[in-house]
């Protein structure tokens, strides 16, 4: 089905959410059409938000919003939607488009299985009507669930329309761009090449990928990585609690903006604790590349002095190699908290690969390694 047909169907005005590879095709849709326009269109921090934000337009204008996530966002949908839109609160009625990564029986990465085999039971168990658009879905049948999912929604409850890979498409193309000069996988290189054999926690998405086939090519051990496959916006949480139990190791940060934004309070609680041996990279291509490119917010985010607000005793912000080179190893020399604000571009090589291991294989050698260090 086209992208165009499925929102003329939904009939809604206003769009939030966070972007989706399952969703491409309507997220690019809305690009095009509004691009980042708070009136109609607006690309949230994490799902949660986007469910307040939706929340907020409903009140102020009494009309049906929509929140577009990938299934992984429900999870952060499940507290907004229990306590704030369900009937028995405040009876806030919205349209949920749910990307379905790790549907059962479609082959996926590890992260996404399990997600995808309760995607229906979740929103079942918040009493929240479903329907799955798959390729074979005609315009009459969307249109027989609408008017179906009308009557709930005008009760005060909340439906979801469930999306299959490739159910969607568009055929309008969105280039996204920067004009920072850095790669992501070259940025990464040069963190390994410095980091040495100390440990690194890496976020979710192609950063991860990246990072595995460097150690590929450098005929390295994976042993030294955490590959954050899934739960966006938590790697740099996973690397503080490491730091805390392993004071005198170094332990690397390797972070996305668009993993900074979904769970911000994550800095917060760093600069409070302020582990002496912790460096946190963010690396700042300004999208949510992974998913497609569509943008975030933290073009418009000074990073650093919000890091300096947080408590991190060092902040500084890169854009070159050689002043990224400067800061690492000074960071490795250095005896305390530190954040590293990469400006990079948008883009990754089109055969960049997939790790090789599992994550449980991940997961045991990392720790193994970690039994060696102080």
């Amino acid at each position: 089905m086209k992208a165009e047909k499925f929102v003329e169907i939904l009939n809604s005005d206003f769009y939030t959410g966070v972007p989706d590879s399952q969703l491409k095709a309507l997220c690019n849709y809305l690009m095009n059409t509004y691009g980042i326009d708070p009136k109609h269109h607006i690309i949230a921090a994490n799902e949660g938000n986007c469910a307040a934000i939706a929340a907020g337009y409903h009140l102020a204008t009494g009309k049906i919003p929509v929140v577009y996530m990938q299934n992984s966002g429900e999870g952060n949908i499940i507290n907004p939607a229990a306590s704030l839109l369900n009937e028995k609160v405040y009876a806030i009625p919205m349209m949920f488009v749910i990307g379905w990564r790790g549907e059962p029986g479609v082959h996926d990465e590890p992260q996404h299985i399990y997600q995808g085999e309760v995607t229906v039971k979740l929103l079942d168990d918040m009493d929240i009507s479903s329907f799955v658009v798959g390729k074979e879905t005609t315009e009459e049948d969307l249109n027989a669930a609408m008017e179906k999912f009308q009557k709930i929604l005008d009760k005060g409850k909340d439906v979801a329309f469930i999306i299959r890979k490739n159910a969607l498409d568009y055929d309008e193309k969105v280039l996204y761009k920067n004009d920072n000069i850095m790669t992501r996988e070259e940025i990464i290189r040069h963190i390994v090449a410095v980091s040495g054999d100390d440990p690194i926690v890496s976020t979710t998405g192609k950063a991860s990928r990246e990072l595995f086939e460097i150690r590929e090519a450098n005929k390295q051990s994976h042993k030294y990585d955490f590959l954050t496959v899934g739960s966006m916006g938590h790697s740099s949480s996973i690397a503080l609690g490491i730091a805390i139990n392993k004071p005198n190791t170094k332990i690397w940060c390797i972070d996305g903006d668009g993993a900074v934004l979904m769970h911000m309070g994550a800095m917060a609680l760093i600069g409070t604790n302020k582990p002496k041996n912790l460096v946190h990279i963010v690396i700042n291509n300004g999208a949510h590349e992974t998913v497609g490119g569509m943008p975030t917010a933290a073009g418009n985010i000074d990073l650093v002095a919000l890091a300096k607000a947080c408590g991190y005793p060092t902040a500084v912000g890169v854009d070159n190699f050689d002043d990224l080179d400067r800061e690492l190893l000074s960071a490795r020399s250095r005896g305390e908290l530190a954040l590293i604000e990469v400006k990079c571009s948008i883009g990754a090589r089109e055969d960049l690969g997939r790790p090789t291991t599992t994550a449980l294989e991940n997961k045991q050698n990392f720790m193994e390694y970690l039994k060696n260090q102080m």
